[in-house]
């Protein structure tokens, strides 16, 4: 059976793990967590101790985890994978990380003999569990066709993009579009909400109109409700994405990003109140009413 080491079991990463599990695979963990793991040891897998202890013997080692300082610890810190992952092992980097560092991870895991896939993801936990994420992919189109196999238990749909950091280069686009929209609808319902308007009726004509993109589907409901149960993305991560996104826009637009800073800007407010909160959370930081003058 082939071996994949996976490393990180946070929302999306344990359904992914379990994914591989489902296939048939024989599946190493490592979390900071032992606790994220427990289900997942009781249907097979095995615990390792470190990234570098679940690399050994690995075909593949997955890392989900959530910036580039993680990532970097776990391929190359002092218990990386990279120690001990042998000459061919497919890198397969599906967290959400800054083009730089995909790129720079590219070159380091190259040069020890490992085959780096920038594969970042798209999808909910749900799609994670049900192995139906859309994948980004960035890779030499040879590697990516070494790569396929330990793909597609995770993916439903493989988008190549070109070579490594492509994938993360539409992961942060993905994500910045993703940050604005949701800001947006969110001070679009507060100015709604204290102008006095029907939310149910307000409520319905988003959800028919043209700006109804998935995100403002999602959730503008989730907002006029004030529930925000059950997050599938925090305040936190969505600033750290369009953060990165930002940095990257910088590098190559001519003018300054003004509305992705806008919604950084956002995120940033979001990530200080209420970090690990649902992002749409941060509805309840600009629904204030305006203090009499």
């Amino acid at each position: 059976m082939p071996r994949v080491a996976f490393i990180g079991l946070g929302r999306m990463g344990h359904g992914m793990a379990g994914r591989y599990l489902d296939a048939g695979f024989t599946v190493t963990l490592w979390n900071r967590s032992k606790t994220k793991a427990e289900d997942l040891i009781a249907r097979g897998a095995h615990w390792a101790t470190s990234p570098e202890d679940a690399a050994i013997d690995a075909d593949a080692v997955v890392t989900m985890v959530a910036d580039d300082e993680a990532s970097r610890a776990v391929w190359l810190g002092p218990k990386g994978a990279a120690k001990t992952a042998k000459a061919g092992t497919i890198a397969i980097e599906c967290s959400t990380v800054s083009y730089d560092h995909a790129r720079e991870m590219g070159r380091e895991l190259n040069a020890r003999g490992l085959i780096y896939i920038d594969c970042p993801v798209t999808g909910l936990p749900d799609a994670a569990a049900a192995g139906k994420l859309t994948l980004l992919v960035g890779a030499d189109a040879a590697d990516l066709e070494r790569a396929r196999p330990y793909l597609e238990p995770i993916g439903s749909t493989i988008r190549h993009f070109g070579a490594v950091g492509s994938g993360t280069v539409y992961k942060l686009i993905n994500n910045l579009m993703g940050a604005i929209q949701i800001a947006g609808l969110a001070e679009g319902l507060a100015i709604a909400e204290q102008a006095g308007l029907d939310m149910t009726l307000v409520l319905e004509s988003i959800q028919a109109g043209v700006a109804a993109s998935p995100q403002v589907q999602r959730h503008s409901k989730r907002m006029v409700a004030r529930d925000f149960s059950g997050a599938t993305f925090t305040s936190a991560l969505r600033h750290k994405d369009a953060a990165y996104a930002v940095k990257l826009a910088e590098s190559l637009l001519a003018d300054k990003p003004l509305v992705a800073r806008a919604a950084v800007e956002s995120y940033a407010r979001a990530k200080a109140a209420m970090p690990d909160d649902d992002e749409g959370k941060m509805i309840e930081l600009v629904s204030r009413p305006k203090k009499p003058s």
